[in-house]
């Protein structure tokens, strides 16, 4: 009968796991065996066949090894039998080969530690996650573009401490975001090429005089290369906070996305409505209409921030201290599923968004809006520095508001009296000029340079976008295909030594 104990018990250790370990410390290792469990499959199929290509295994028992190894890997997670008892994911896979051939499992551990193959499953579980994440990032970038290229010409106040600053169009807002969105790609194509290097075949440490291959065990695994000194392979405490760091910028700029939407969605803003399927009604106060994705966006947000700084604090330890590891294994890869549904829901969120065009218009003629661009004309046409045109049209605007607290511009006899007060002199611009700031589109339409708000620059921003865009889903294609063909692969090979 095959011995069911675990790696230590009966040999260096005279008695099994206290209850409160196994329930406290190997049940949350057995927790994670839905994301570790495919990848350790792989892991094992892969060492199993670079060993016996090297002829550190026998030809016999690899073949039935190998053969074992494919049985399980058909094996749904649902049903295959977890036992904290035996202390973590491989523990558990190797007592499922040895109750079937004692001798052919006891190869499974041949010149690698125990952590290994869920080191191994953990980066396979990421990297397939970090692709997801782009896949989502990619389109949240589309929905952006879409409802900005619906939206050139309509012009809306931008606001600085939700006071009204300039006019811009709604679509430069929009984009706004995109870009941020665009170097969360570019950050997480980084930590993706990082993530895509083979921690296998470190041995004890040091590496092993086992005829271990790394290289061919990382391109069986269809990792890029493999991680180049093995002692920093058995746990690189960077490459979870960068993947956590990465996922927080993400999540920041959702939030402050979600952030404005929820302030526009306000009755007293009245800008912008989420679609029906995006809100919740309240069970008490049945005329809300209460935005609940955009609340959750933000709710979510902040517990993103708590995991980036939990990987932080289990990652400060005595370097060679490997069992830390096992808070990373389940809680990156669940993060991750998080980020890319948020992200799912962030675009679908904007896609059923409908703004009140004709409001916003109405807000951009309002609030003193083109003050900047009155002091600059003043400073370019009336002989003043910006200084003393930044002061005239401050004094302008107070003493407007104390004839009037609703004005929204400057009457001509405030300004004339400014003009006088500050530079001692009429301001002598012509009336055509000084109305033409009033028209927002007009103010708008002078924003002409690099990435400002004019149509120009914003189609070129489109187009921009969007180039940036097809070649962050190519890329995603061309590694998913690439990840697929790896791993058909290594089941085909397996199974051609298995015989």
């Amino acid at each position: 009968m095959a011995d069911t104990k675990g790696q230590g018990e009966g040999g260096r250790l005279r008695e099994g796991p206290a209850p409160e370990l196994k329930e406290l410390a190997f049940g949350l290792e057995i927790a994670d065996a839905p994301i570790l469990l495919h990848g350790c499959s792989l892991a094992d199929l892969a060492h199993i066949l670079m060993l016996l290509e090297a002829g550190v295994v026998p030809e016999e028992s690899g073949a039935r090894l190998l053969g074992h190894l494919l049985e399980l890997h058909k094996v749904s997670v649902e049903d295959f039998p977890l036992d904290a008892a035996l202390e973590d994911v491989y523990s558990n896979r190797e007592a499922w080969v040895r109750a079937r051939d004692e001798e052919a499992a006891g190869w499974l551990g041949a010149g690698r530690p125990r952590r290994e193959p869920a080191t191994i499953a953990y980066r396979l579980a990421v990297r397939e996650r970090l692709l997801g994440l782009c896949e989502q990032l990619v389109d949240m970038v589309g929905a952006l573009r879409e409802q900005a290229a619906a939206h050139i010409g309509t012009i809306m106040p931008d606001y600085t401490y939700l006071q009204p600053a300039t006019p811009t169009s709604l679509a430069h807002y929009l984009l706004s975001f995109a870009y941020p969105l665009l170097r969360d790609l570019d950050r997480l194509r980084g930590a993706y090429d990082r993530t895509d290097r083979c921690p296998g075949g470190i041995g004890n440490i040091n590496g092993t005089r086992l005829a271990v291959d790394r290289v061919r065990l990382s391109d069986l695994l269809g990792f890029a290369a493999p991680i180049e000194n093995t002692r920093d392979a058995m746990w690189q405490v960077d490459q979870p906070v960068e993947v956590m760091a990465d996922l927080m910028a993400i999540f920041l700029h959702l939030d402050r996305l979600a952030e404005d939407l929820q302030i526009w969605n306000t009755r007293e803003f009245g800008f912008a409505e989420l679609a029906d399927r995006h809100a919740r009604i309240s069970l008490i106060m049945p005329q809300k209409k209460n935005p609940y994705a955009l609340a959750f966006v933000r709710g979510i947000t902040g517990i993103m921030v708590g995991r980036l700084v939990s990987m932080i604090s289990v990652g400060k330890s005595p370097s060679a201290q490997m069992d830390n590891r096992i808070f990373a294994l389940g809680e990156v890869p669940r993060s991750l599923d998080s980020g890319i549904k948020t992200v799912r829901l962030a675009a679908e969120v904007v896609r059923g968004l409908s703004f009140d065009t004709e409001l916003m218009q109405q807000r951009a003629a309002e609030g003193f809006i083109h003050a900047t661009d009155l002091a600059e004309t003043i400073m370019l046409d009336g002989g003043a520095t910006y200084r003393q045109a930044h002061r005239l049209v401050g004094l302008a605007v107070r003493k407007s508001l104390e004839r009037d607290r609703q004005a929204a511009d400057v009457p001509t006899d405030i300004l004339d009296a400014a003009a006088t007060e500050v530079l001692g002199r009429p301001l002598g611009i012509a009336p055509e000029v000084l109305a033409e700031l009033t028209r927002p589109a007009e103010v708008v339409a002078t924003r002409q340079g690099l990435g400002a708000a004019a149509a120009e620059p914003v189609e070129a921003m489109l187009e921009e976008c969007g180039e940036m865009v097809s070649a962050h889903r190519e890329f995603c294609s061309k590694q998913r295909n690439r990840i697929g063909a790896s791993e058909a692969a290594l089941l085909s090979e397996a199974g051609l030594r298995a015989g």
